[in-house]
């Protein structure tokens, strides 16, 4: 799935006159992230040690496949699979010595795959791969993929008629060495799904969205809402028409330093997704849990605190908590949500995770941006990329 120099350079759909119908391309849900790592086994135990995931199945030479090795974490709803090539020449062995571990692949599920397919090429969409059945003994599952920012896809999954752990190709997985005795950390849901791209392509990205896939913009921030003393970001947050499958956008702001965007872009050498966001109901506990496992998070200077009741209201949850665990809070007009952000989780300053809880809010914790930005650039400013 990897894309050559001269292919990333140019925009991922064509024409931009097409009408875009109301929900002709209907989306369920996140059905998983494929993630190409170093060490598929490796990964497996740190997701499950630290985020508290369980590895419920694995592909590889065990199971009949000769290129490639995936594990399957899950944890509620959330089901990633970290693949690694056995191979040099196999695409996720070139992700990673390209990008490091990466998201290759945004796996959407849908309730007709030749439906999705066809209405996004149709609207202009680079197909990555055609409708195509995956089967075995438990039935068949249906899939097609197009391309999105730099070497990631967006593939349509259709799981009606299969039965089995979670594809052909896949078997129960036996304990994985270290995670074995791994618990939950109270994740269940992705939230939203990050990309970072280049100066001048969030709005291509989310025109992208809007005509191929039916999305609809629900926010944008400029560099204005987005800076600090040394740089600043644009961000645009396109939506399903259900409100629950959201991709923001970021690009980078002249400054006076390099933005946490640039860093990203140099060290994934491209654009492609910067976090990934997962959903609680008990963010101090799940906090407290991915502390103790040895998750590290950004620091939040104990300020931010003095005045948080009256910035934003009431909440249900002790801010004295809040401050130990270094949880962020905001409010919107439906509600308020806490939030805090791990540092990257590989040596490369690029793929983070975020943790958030919402009372009803249905923003991104605006009013965060700015305490955000400036623990990023300190973690910057240590790895001399500020």
């Amino acid at each position: 799935m990897s894309l050559g120099a001269t292919e990333q350079t140019q925009p991922a759909f064509v024409g931009r006159n097409a009408e875009v119908a109301d929900d002709f391309c209907p989306i369920l849900g996140f059905d998983h992230l494929e993630l190409y790592v170093g060490n598929a086994k490796q990964s497996a135990a740190y997701y499950c040690h630290a985020f508290g995931f369980e590895c419920t199945a694995v592909r590889g030479l065990q199971t009949g496949e000769r290129t490639r090795a995936s594990y399957l974490v899950e944890q509620g709803g959330i089901r990633l699979v970290l693949t690694s090539g056995l191979h040099s020449s196999h695409d996720a062995a070139r992700s990673v010595s390209r990008h490091g571990d990466s998201v290759a692949v945004i796996a959407l599920s849908v309730p007709s795959v030749d439906e999705a397919f066809s209405a996004a090429v149709s609207r202009g969409a680079r197909p990555a791969a055609s409708p195509a059945v995956a089967s075995d003994d438990h039935g068949q599952l249906r899939h097609a993929s197009i391309r999105l920012y730099g070497d990631c896809v967006m593939q349509f999954i259709e799981r009606g008629d299969y039965s089995g752990v979670f594809g052909p190709g896949f078997e129960a997985a036996p304990e994985v060495a270290g995670a074995s005795r791994s618990r939950g950390c109270g994740l269940h849901t992705i939230d939203h799904v990050v990309a970072n791209v280049e100066l001048g392509r969030m709005n291509e990205w989310a025109r992208f969205f809007s005509r191929v896939l039916g999305f609809n913009q629900l926010v944008h921030f400029d560099d204005e809402a987005i800076s600090t003393e040394y740089s600043a970001l644009m961000s645009k947050v396109m939506q399903d028409g259900s409100g629950v499958i959201k991709f923001p956008i970021n690009e980078p702001a002249e400054g006076r330093g390099k933005s946490q965007i640039e860093e990203f872009l140099d060290f994934h050498e491209g654009p492609g997704v910067q976090h990934i966001a997962c959903r609680t109901d008990d963010i101090l506990g799940t906090v407290s849990r991915l502390r103790e496992n040895g998750v590290e998070f950004l620091h939040v200077p104990g300020n931010y605190y003095d005045d948080l009741e009256q910035r934003v209201g009431e909440i249900d949850e002790p801010i004295d908590r809040l401050a130990e665990l270094g949880i962020l809070a905001d409010r919107d007009e439906d509600g308020y949500l806490l939030q805090i952000f791990t540092k990257p989780v590989e040596d490369r300053p690029t793929l983070f995770y975020e943790i958030i809880e919402r009372h009803g809010a249905r923003g991104f914790g605006e009013g965060n941006f700015k305490s955000l930005f400036v623990a990023l650039e300190r973690e910057q400013a240590a790895r001399g990329n500020l």
